[in-house]
C-alpha cells in the first residue's frame, strides 16, 4: 500500500515548547510537535506523522529566527539527541520548566495548591555532570549529507542516536563534563584505531571494544570502567596500562567483559586494573562510597539543593521517624538521619541498599534502617506495625510515580508530613490527587537539575489536613 503523501506547510511561526524537547504550533486547530525550533522562530514544516488529534514535523527551512534564540555550544547539536534545549537561553528553559510544573499539577492533580516558588537553577549549565556512557561501533553513523560526500564507514566511539539500539554518533566534544571527559575519550579512540581493536557490531554481537563509563567527584578524581564484548587480549590490557600511565586522574580504573545481548554490567564481575574500585564523593559533613554499580544523582551541586529543599520541607526536630521510600543508595536516608531520631530506607534494588548500608557504616551513622525488596511488598501494614508508624516519609519515586498499594499504605500509615521529590511531574501530579483525601499540598519547589534538556525536578509538601 502506498504511503499517504504528507503535507508542507509554509510560513509558520512557532509558539510554545512541549514535553520531550519539543517545540509545538497549531495548525488548523491541530496541535503540531516540531523538534529542533523555538517559539518565535517562522519555518516550513514537513510534516512526518499524522494523527487524528495530532501531527509530528520537521524544519525543512527557517524564514526568520526568533530573536531570543541563541546559538548551540554543542557542535554535535541535532544530532546525538541530548542537549535539545541549548538554542534557548537559560531564563527561558527555566521560565518553560517552571510552566510545565504548573500545568502537570493543575491540569492532571486538580489539587488546591499554594503560591508555587520559583525554580531553583542550576549554577552550572555546562560540565554539571558527575557521569558519562559512550559506546564503541565498528560503523559510525553518518548523516544523510556525509554519505552523498562519500564519507567513508570508520569506527565511532559516542552516544547513540535516539531510538537507535545499533547506530552511534561519534562524539569529538561532550559540554556536559568537564573537558577530561574528550581528552580521555578521544584518546581511547586513538589508541583503538592506531593498534587495530576491533570495535563492537551489535548485530554479530563481536568486537574487542564495547563501552566506557567515566565517573567523576568533586575533586575532579574518575573513575573510568571500559566495557570489553570478548574476552580482554594483549592490546586491552596496553590500553589500560596506558590510560593509567597518561591520565593519573584516573584513581579508579576498572574493566568488565561483557559478552550478553545488551550492555548492562549490573549483573557482570567487575574487575579493579589499577586503584580501588569506588570513588568518594563528599556533601556537607558526609561521605558516599559510589562504586561503578551505584545510583548517584548525576548534577553533584545541584542535588544538594534539591536534598536541601527536602530537609528543610521535612521540618525534621530530632524525634521523628522518617521513612525515605525508593532510596536508592541512601543519600537522601543518610542527608537527614542527624536531623531525625531513627530513618527506614527502602529500595527495589538490593546492591544499591547494601551500598546504602556501607554509607551509612562510613558516616557513623546508627539510626538507619534499610530494605531491599519491591516498594508495595515491603511497606505494607505488617512492616509498619512492626516498625511503627513514621512521622514523616520523603519519596522519591522513578518516573512512573507510585503504585497504587504504595500510596494506600502510606494514607494507612498518617504521617504528619510527606516531601514528595519527584522527576515527572505528571505522574507526581496523579499521586497528588489520590492522597488529596487526607493531605493538602502546602508548598510546591521545583528544581531544574539537567540544564539544556526538557526534564525538571519538582519537591512538594504534603501536610496532613
Amino acid at each position: 500500500m502506498k504511503k499517504k503523501n504528507l503535507p508542507l506547510y509554509e510560513d509558520i511561526t512557532i509558539t510554545g515548547v512541549a514535553a520531550e524537547g519539543k517545540a509545538l504550533t497549531r495548525i488548523d486547530d491541530m496541535v503540531v510537535f516540531v523538534p529542533y525550533c523555538v517559539p518565535g522562530d517562522v519555518v516550513d514544516l514537513q510534516v512526518t506523522r499524522k494523527k487524528h488529534s495530532f501531527m509530528e514535523a520537521r524544519v525543512v527551512n527557517f524564514k526568520h529566527y526568533a530573536e531570543h534564540r541563541c546559538k548551540a555550544v554543542c557542535k554535535h547539536y541535532g544530532l546525538c539527541g541530548g542537549c535539545k534545549w541549548q538554542i534557548l537561553p537559560y531564563a527561558d528553559q527555566l521560565q518553560y520548566k517552571q510552566q510545565q510544573v504548573v500545568d502537570n499539577l493543575t491540569r492532571i492533580g486538580k489539587v488546591q495548591l499554594p503560591e508555587i516558588s520559583p525554580i531553583l537553577g542550576s549554577k552550572e549549565i555546562y560540565h554539571y555532570r558527575n557521569k558519562l556512557e559512550f559506546t564503541f561501533s565498528d560503523h559510525r553513523w553518518l548523516t544523510t549529507e556525509q554519505m552523498k560526500a562519500n564519507v567513508p564507514f570508520e569506527p565511532g566511539l559516542g552516544f547513540h542516536i535516539p531510538n537507535c539500539f545499533d547506530k552511534v554518533l561519534h562524539i569529538e566534544q561532550c559540554h556536559l563534563m568537564p573537558d577530561v571527559n574528550n581528552r580521555i575519550r578521544n584518546g581511547i579512540y586513538q589508541f583503538a584505531m592506531e593498534h587495530n581493536m576491533t570495535f563492537y557490531n551489535e548485530h554479530t554481537h563481536s568486537g574487542q571494544l564495547r563501552n566506557l563509563m567515566l565517573r567523576s567527584n568533586r575533586e575532579g578524581q574518575l573513575m573510568l570502567v571500559l566495557a570489553f564484548g570478548e574476552s580482554v587480549t594483549n592490546d586491552g590490557m596496553a590500553l589500560l596500562e596506558w590510560l593509567h600511565q597518561e591520565f593519573p586522574e584516573i584513581i579508579s580504573l576498572q574493566y568488565v567483559v561483557n559478552e550478553k545481548l545488551n550492555d548492562t554490567i549490573g549483573d557482570l564481575d567487575i574487575q579493579v586494573y589499577f586503584g580501588q574500585d569506588y570513588i568518594i564523593e563528599t556533601m556537607e559533613d558526609l561521605q558516599f562510597k559510589v562504586g561503578p554499580k551505584s545510583f548517584y544523582q548525576t548534577n553533584t551541586e545541584q542535588a544538594y539543593e534539591l536534598y536541601k529543599v527536602a530537609r528543610e520541607a521535612a521540618g525534621l526536630t530530632g524525634q521523628e521517624l522518617v521513612f525515605d521510600l525508593y532510596t536508592g543508595t541512601g543519600t537522601i536516608a543518610n542527608f537527614v538521619a542527624h536531623q531525625a531520631r531513627k530513618v527506614i530506607g527502602i529500595e527495589y534494588v538490593p546492591e544499591a541498599i547494601e551500598d546504602a548500608k556501607v554509607n551509612a557504616k562510613l558516616n557513623h551513622l546508627d539510626n538507619t534502617l534499610f530494605f531491599a525488596g519491591d516498594m508495595k511488598d515491603i511497606l505494607n501494614r505488617d512492616f509498619i506495625e512492626q516498625y511503627g508508624k513514621p512521622d514523616v516519609i520523603i519519596t522519591d519515586p522513578p518516573r512512573a510515580g507510585m503504585h497504587e498499594d504504595v500510596v494506600n499504605t502510606i494514607l494507612f500509615a498518617e504521617p504528619q508530613r510527606i516531601v514528595y521529590v519527584s522527576c515527572n511531574p505528571a505522574t507526581q501530579a496523579r499521586d497528588l490527587a489520590l492522597l488529596d483525601g487526607k493531605y493538602m499540598v502546602t508548598q510546591v519547589q521545583p528544581v531544574d537539575m539537567f540544564p539544556h534538556t526538557q526534564h525538571v525536578e519538582n519537591v512538594v509538601l504534603l501536610k496532613r489536613r
